[in-house]
């Protein structure tokens, strides 16, 4: 028996190299990383949606349980944008043109205490502090730019995914009876343990968000904010982005809170912002990431913090995935078997 032959028999080995390589694999190519997690997060749930429709009614096919869907969502994206995005740039002007003309006016000479602060800020050369803001906020805009980039095409393939995944899965299945079927069985094997991993925290992440949501909701309306129910869809899509939704969202919210009731309301709006934040992070986060992966909420927590520091903003969304991914490869834990031991106990209680 050759060598490699030993290495195909030797299942745990081979499996282990293949886990190597393709960390490899992503490390070298982590600059695509955000378009290859967003086409997979939008497919994943394009495919949940499929199969939860043929569920029910088996011969639809899933470009007829798709197209719709996609077609409304780019429908909706295209009123925001065309009713919304001129609305937040007026504002925007307004909010600027009146920071200005309040800057310059005599009111803040005249007084002892404006005064101060109008001498500090001609000390620290507020207009050059303001040209780097300004640099900082077009580079922020073109690097949102590349953002909407992969969005668009992440979008893209995951309808050309979803529209055709029985054709794309009988396509995948002539790999595994290939000459080298034994790579692909192991690949099946790694991603079918982090499909079932990713599906549960996105779950986790859809509860996350309707309670942001809600708590955001119920403080505009104490405010009483104008269109209530489109800043609530807002909020509720920028939640599903973990930590960093909650942070991008004070910014088309205290435009707004600024048009109504002036920086006072701009002030209640960011006191509002770093409440939900911290509840989001020291207890939303752990207490329902736990529930669902089944993990003691100290872990958790410092999965948490650990993947944020080392991956970004993208840690928060994959970090427990992974972990209890590779915890599921050592045999310590899994969420599969977790989740059918407690569904043996409620048939047995009922």
């Amino acid at each position: 028996m050759s060598l490699y032959d030993k290495f195909v028999d030797n299942k745990r080995l081979r499996r282990v190299t293949l886990l190597a390589l393709v960390i490899l694999l992503i490390y070298l190519f982590r600059g695509m990383m955000s378009l290859f997690l967003l086409t997979f997060t939008f497919t994943f749930l394009s495919v949940q949606l499929v199969r939860a429709v043929q569920r029910k009614f088996p011969r639809v096919k899933p470009i007829w349980i798709i197209a719709p869907v996609y077609l409304i969502i780019i429908a909706l994206l295209v009123f925001v944008i065309a009713n919304y995005v001129p609305q937040l740039i007026s504002q925007t002007a307004k909010m600027f043109a009146s920071l200005q003309k309040f800057y310059e006016s005599k009111e803040v000479r005249s007084n002892p205490y404006l005064n101060v602060i109008y001498n500090y800020l001609q000390q620290i050369n507020l207009d050059s502090q303001i040209k780097g803001a300004i640099t900082q906020v077009v580079n922020y805009i073109s690097s949102v730019g590349a953002v909407g980039f992969n969005i668009v095409v992440s979008f893209l393939l995951s309808f050309f995914y979803a529209s055709q995944v029985e054709q794309m899965n009988s396509f995948g299945r002539q790999f595994l009876d290939s000459n080298y079927g034994w790579v692909f069985s192991d690949l099946k094997y790694y991603g079918q343990k982090f499909v079932n991993t990713f599906g549960v925290v996105l779950e986790a992440q859809l509860m996350i968000a309707i309670v942001n949501t809600a708590l955001t909701t119920i403080t505009l309306l104490f405010m009483q904010m104008p269109g209530i129910i489109a800043l609530a869809v807002m909020v509720f899509i920028l939640s599903l982005i973990p930590v960093a939704g909650v942070i991008i969202s004070m910014i088309p919210l205290s435009f707004i809170a600024y048009t109504v009731g002036g920086i006072r309301y701009v002030i209640y709006i960011i006191i509002m912002i770093v409440i939900i934040h911290m509840i989001e992070t020291y207890f939303l986060n752990p207490q329902f990431m736990s529930s669902m992966t089944h993990l003691p909420i100290f872990f958790t927590f410092v999965v948490l913090i650990v993947s944020e520091e080392l991956i970004g903003t993208w840690g928060l969304i994959i970090g427990i995935p992974i972990f209890v991914f590779f915890l599921d490869i050592l045999g310590v834990h899994s969420i599969t078997k977790n989740s059918k031991k407690k569904r043996i106990k409620l048939k047995k209680t009922l």
